[in-house]
């Protein structure tokens, strides 16, 4: 990274009274690189968890788009350990058949993908998102490199910080709405009588055949105002 602009890190990233510094992370992605939009999800046993820092929330909610449905560029950096980049997310259609529609219906066209690890740790990936299609060029994807270096180790000094018992607000935020996801899988599966893994593509599919979320559908199910074993469902 050019030093001008790693000084430029340094200032924006050592500013104590500003925002988190994994959002100022992102935010200093967009600032920096020819994207429009920048998210740090959190990954866990290949599923996509939920975002800990999202440059603005409507790329938020693209990036949320990958847990929904179980795939994506997120999740596709995670499993192969590598970056994914694709400058034309139209032409991806076969690799993520439900995501890539979904994102260009967001005006989302192209996808950059960082998987954050230290060696055999896997934290999250660093997901860049961009308007128009096109590649990063040779300088913005050497920066995006050594700002997805910063990240892990942020993310690491973070998780190393907290307190027992105690998380950030947005990682609070997460580990419920996934808990009453997961919770409303286990009663869909114990109506439907499946397994897991299929009572959850029940539920991804039936949120995106009635574009809703999948976390008002598993609501529902929780508070038992949706049954997977009725005819209308």
């Amino acid at each position: 990274m050019d030093p001008d602009r790693l000084a430029r890190v340094a200032d924006v990233l050592g500013d104590v009274g500003g925002a988190p510094v994994l959002d100022r992370l992102v935010i200093l992605c967009v600032d920096m690189l020819s994207v429009t939009g920048a998210v740090i999800a959190v990954i866990a046993d290949g599923q996509h968890r939920g975002a800990v820092a999202v440059s603005d929330e409507a790329h938020g909610a693209v990036d949320d788009l990958q847990f929904s449905l179980g795939e994506g560029p997120c999740i596709a950096a995670d499993r192969s350990v590598a970056p994914v980049l694709e400058p034309d997310l139209a032409s991806a259609v076969e690799l993520w058949p439900a995501f890539v529609p979904a994102a260009l219906g967001h005006g989302i066209q192209a996808a950059f993908a960082f998987p954050l690890r230290l060696g055999a740790v896997h934290v999250g990936v660093l997901t860049l998102y961009r308007d128009t299609p096109g590649d990063l060029d040779g300088t913005d994807l050497g920066d995006a490199i050594s700002l997805t270096h910063i990240a892990t180790h942020l993310l690491l000094e973070l998780e190393a910080d907290l307190v027992s018992g105690m998380l950030p607000d947005r990682l609070a935020e997460i580990v419920d709405h996934r808990a009453r996801v997961h919770q409303a899988t286990g009663m869909i599966a114990a109506q439907i009588d499946v397994d897991v893994a299929t009572a959850l593509i029940r539920l991804r599919a039936f949120a995106w055949s009635r574009d809703r979320s999948i976390g008002d559908v598993a609501a529902d199910v929780v508070a038992r105002l949706l049954r997977f074993d009725d005819e209308t469902s």
